[in-house]
């Protein structure tokens, strides 16, 4: 399987689809891709019996896929967590390592990791880690994007992407930030929040409000 197929299958299970239904959209802005080339891919995944597409409705994993992205997630979490807590890297510069690491981890290799770590349950940048069985706690998966101008919230995970993670480590924020939706900016502009404490306004981008998850 090649690196980019792996890339869709990660992304598709962070947006939920191991459970739910997501859109080309979703995975366009996630991983920033044209969505032309988003419906060729899912097409060959299809093909591969690892998602189910169904036009109009939506993109979910099946049985196969699900368990191969569990896998890989876990894995370059795994690493993720022990870059960040035991090598002292930032969490935005973890992403590209772990890529690497990931495919050259052997199951006992992937285990002893966990172990070492302490089982850890969520990456630097606040994704769940599945279980060598490939389960997981359930997250959310509400976007601030879609949070209410005056809602108060709390940043739970951000996608993992190098360009995102250095961007909202430039803004400060967090998973586990409290913080609270001023206002939406029209024609797709951005979302402007405050953090908790603080009544500095903060503007995060459009893209990046669909790439960060509440709750």
């Amino acid at each position: 399987m090649t690196p980019m197929k792996e890339d869709y299958l990660k992304i598709i299970f962070e947006l939920g689809g191991s459970h739910k239904k997501v859109s080309n959209k979703e995975i366009s802005l996630g991983l920033g891709i044209a969505a032309g080339s988003v419906t060729e891919m899912i097409s060959k995944l299809s093909d591969e019996g690892l998602v189910i597409h169904e036009p109009y409705a939506g993109i979910s994993l099946t049985e196969k896929g699900r368990t191969l992205a569990a896998e890989l997630v876990r894995k370059h979490r795994l690493w993720e967590t022990f870059l960040v807590d035991k090598l002292g890297y930032n969490f935005s510069d973890v992403h590209s390592e772990a890529e690497v690491l990931e495919h050259q981890t052997s199951d006992k290799l992937e285990n002893s990791l966990d172990e070492f770590l302490g089982h850890p349950e969520h990456c630097p940048h606040g994704g769940v880690i599945p279980t060598a069985e490939g389960k997981f706690k359930d997250v959310s998966h509400r976007l601030l994007a879609d949070a209410k101008d005056g809602e108060e919230v709390e940043l739970e995970r951000f996608l993992d992407n190098h360009d995102l993670l250095t961007y909202l480590e430039e803004l400060s924020l967090r998973p586990d930030d409290k913080i609270k939706v001023v206002r939406h900016e029209p024609f797709e502009g951005p979302i402007v929040i405050t953090k908790d404490g603080d009544d500095k306004e903060i503007n995060v981008s459009y893209k990046a409000a669909h790439n960060i998850f509440i709750k």
